[in-house]
């Protein structure tokens, strides 16, 4: 099913809708600042499955998740004081950030070495619909593993829209990756350059 949701002003009735699904552990699709994700509540132990199974996804391979702003991303990740400034200098924005995870990150979405990856889009939708939730999101690519992220959420409907329990429409964009960088050190790693300024890294 499709929701449309107005990009600019996402209306409050419609992001309710979205979260009381995440709360009963359902799966969305929903927009970002690069391609349209996937995502459950990290708390989801059910929907996080579900996303293993809709994506066809290695199961070695741990989601990211979306955080609403920057504090709460330290209630989730231990975060030092250069990776503070680059996360104000750089949010909301195309970015994947991998931090060290705090205990109350579940460990179906961490790696071994409980590292986990954060995002925080420059896209009005999937922020009110964390910030309502009240704690982050799962994110992954809307597609099956190894093929091309979708930026249409018609075609995320049809290819889909059949295992998800609803898609939020928030129109067109890009196909595009964010880049991810991990702030673990005292100097950036850069582990895959998509979209967004990436000099700082090199």
């Amino acid at each position: 099913m499709l929701l449309e949701i107005n990009p600019d002003n996402p209306q409050p009735r419609l992001v309710a809708k979205v979260v009381e699904i995440l709360k009963n552990g359902g799966v969305v699709a929903y927009p970002t600042d690069t391609t349209y994700g996937i995502g459950c509540s990290i708390f989801s132990k059910k929907g996080i499955e579900r996303i293993y199974q809709v994506k066809q996804r290695d199961r070695k391979k741990p989601f990211s998740f979306i955080c609403s702003d920057i504090s709460e991303i330290s209630r989730y990740a231990r975060v030092s004081n250069y990776a503070f400034k680059q996360l104000r200098r750089l949010l909301p924005g195309p970015y994947t950030f991998v931090l060290e995870a705090n205990s109350v990150v579940p460990d179906l979405v961490t790696t071994k070495q409980r590292t986990v990856g954060i995002r925080m889009p420059d896209n009005n939708i999937c922020l009110a619909i964390v910030k309502e939730l009240g704690h982050p999101i799962v994110t992954t690519s809307a597609n099956l593993s190894g093929e091309d992220p979708i930026g249409n959420p018609w075609q995320v409907e049809h290819e889909l829209g059949k295992l998800l329990d609803l898609v939020v429409d928030g129109g067109d964009l890009s196909a595009d990756v964010s880049s991810v960088v991990s702030l673990i050190g005292d100097s950036p790693e850069l582990l895959r350059k998509g979209v967004g300024d990436v000099s700082w890294c090199e």
